[in-house]
């Protein structure tokens, strides 16, 4: 059945693979972004169908819209950018989730929210299952987005439980692949650039902390099924690869894959109540939605860095002066 979807963040990494999904699927597409980390260019290709709006606002202020389905993305979710104004990021988060919440009773819309991993902090169990409440700093530097997630996942929950909306969340873990902004810090963006530019690639601590690396075909993947997933189940469940690299071996799988010349070196210090270890358990999502991320780390980032040598880097300015 098509319906009226409203894509908040959509221009946003993933916010426009999103929408690609859904307006080829047919559907009634508003893309709704404020453009602070987010560019037109992720979406400018749709802009002539039919079935695709696109309208620049915030979502910490309301809007009425009459719509059967929300995905809530928008928040920026890069350490330099959401740490750049931290009281809007929470804004963002809270308000954001808020208004969207109101939106959704107000219609009977479902709504699918994006949490995220962040939420179990820097973890004391491995790998990290939906049950397990996290171990966050909730007066640190990232509590902003932290906090502001998992707030937001309190206000899911409270709606539901309250005013019977409709809700599904999703908790994405590291996720990467083309339309990656070339400098939102991120670890994938910023071992491309160096490598592709030839320079050396930095490594904050001895680039022995691990990460799990999904690609964004398959986290769409998984976010079309949880939102399609049966009624009465409402997550949170962990969206993710769980296959578990070092930082120092996606630089290698980077520096390879791309030819390049690039050194690999310590240089940094670890970012304070930066994670150590950052794992999903998938069971969840194996057992509810029958999904997995079938694509390869190695496969993964060949399509990036062609995306990355695809794109005029000096159209790109970074939202931030953190990076």
């Amino acid at each position: 059945m098509l319906k009226r979807i409203l894509v908040t963040g959509g221009a946003g990494f993933l916010g426009s693979h999103l929408c690609d999904r859904l307006v080829r699927s047919g559907h009634d597409v508003v893309c709704l972004d404020n453009f602070f980390t987010s560019q037109k260019s992720n979406v400018e290709h749709l802009l002539d169908c039919r079935n695709f709006e696109l309208i620049r606002h915030d979502v910490t202020e309301p809007i009425v819209l009459e719509v059967d389905e929300i995905f809530n993305l928008a928040c920026p979710a890069a350490p330099g950018h959401y740490q750049y104004n931290p009281i809007k990021t929470i804004k963002t988060s809270v308000l954001g989730a808020i208004n969207m919440l109101g939106l959704a009773k107000r219609v009977h819309a479902r709504i699918l929210h994006a949490s995220t991993s962040e939420v179990y902090g820097d973890p004391s169990v491995h790998p990290q299952p939906e049950s397990y409440r996290g171990n966050v700093n909730p007066i640190g530097p990232r509590a902003c987005y932290d906090e502001g997630k998992r707030a937001a996942e309190t206000l899911m929950f409270d709606y539901h439980r309250q005013n019977k909306v409709d809700i599904k969340v999703i908790r994405i873990f590291n996720t990467y692949g083309p339309r990656m902004h070339p400098y939102d810090g991120r670890v994938v963006s910023n071992f491309i650039r160096q490598a592709l530019a030839g320079e050396t690639i930095t490594l904050y601590g001895d680039g022995s902390q691990s990460r799990s690396f999904c690609f964004v075909d398959d986290l769409i993947d998984g976010m079309l099924a949880m939102m399609n997933a049966r009624d009465g189940f409402t997550g949170p469940v962990n969206l993710g690869n769980p296959t578990e690299f070092t930082i120092r071996e996606l630089a290698e799988v980077i520096v390879e894959a791309s030819g390049s010349s690039s050194r690999i070196e310590q240089s940094r210090e670890l970012p304070e109540d930066d994670p150590l270890q950052r794992k999903p358990d998938i069971s969840l999502a194996k057992q509810e939605l029958d999904w997995e991320p079938s694509i390869p780390l190695r496969e993964g980032i060949e399509k990036t860095i062609e995306f990355f040598k695809s794109i005029d880097l000096s159209t790109y300015r970074a939202p931030t002066p953190n990076y």
